[in-house]
């Protein structure tokens, strides 16, 4: 993949042998953010696990104190008393049955995060090959299949993100955005590093985090030390 001269300069700041610590890793990521939008910093940790078994799975939700800084949509799938509820408590678009053919056959996927209560995951099952390779499909360990629709909703606003494995066992996440203080980053990254830490497989053998590396949509990444989080 080509690169431009900034990403070079950026890069040639960068040791790629070291493991900086957590204040330096931002400071550098903040500075090596130079495209002319609002860069998301982004963390990716490569995993020891094994994916393909269902006891090394890694996945979980977490609230970053700081928010994203991004402005999310969310939409529920509910029905009588907890429609009203999320209308309430400010989803962005809500309903049940009459959505599907509105995202199966138009195509209509205007929003971040998918929210169910537990009786709609029958209709919602349906939309699974259209959701699921996008990451949308509502997950209780996740947080998103649940009666407290109030809650769920609140927390999404808030800040709170997703993590999980992909095919190749890396997790990729946002935790804010460039124009974040340095303070604000660090304290959404020890957010994150703890909830990860905390979801590790009891049956992984060996390292559960083989890298962690801090970066901006454009810049390079910078290699965290993860033995000190």
């Amino acid at each position: 993949m080509k690169r431009g001269k900034k990403y070079k300069e950026s890069k040639a700041k960068i040791d790629r042998m070291k493991l900086y610590e957590v204040p330096e890793a931002v400071k550098l990521v903040k500075e090596n953010a130079k495209a002319k939008f609002d860069e998301t910093i982004e963390v990716h940790l490569r995993t020891g696990c094994d994916g393909r078994h269902a006891d090394q799975q890694v996945r979980g939700a977490v609230v970053l104190p700081n928010g994203t800084g991004k402005s999310v949509r969310v939409l529920v799938f509910a029905k009588g008393d907890k429609l009203t509820e999320a209308e309430q408590s400010g989803a962005d678009f809500f309903g049940g049955d009459e959505l599907i053919p509105k995202i199966q056959n138009e195509g209509w996927l205007d929003f971040d995060v998918v929210v169910a209560t537990p009786d709609m995951m029958g209709v919602v099952g349906r939309l699974g090959k259209v959701l699921g390779p996008k990451g949308l499909m509502p997950n209780p360990k996740a947080g998103t299949v649940t009666m407290d629709i109030a809650k769920a909703i609140k927390e999404i606003k808030a800040g709170k993100i997703e993590y999980r494995l992909d095919k190749a066992n890396i997790i990729h996440v946002p935790i804010g955005k460039a124009s974040f203080s340095e303070e604000q980053i660090a304290e959404n990254f020890g957010a994150l590093m703890e909830a990860v830490n905390k979801a590790r497989p009891a049956a992984l053998k060996g390292q559960y985090l083989k890298t962690v590396t801090l970066t901006s949509t454009m810049g390079p990444g910078v290699r965290v030390n993860a033995l000190t989080i």
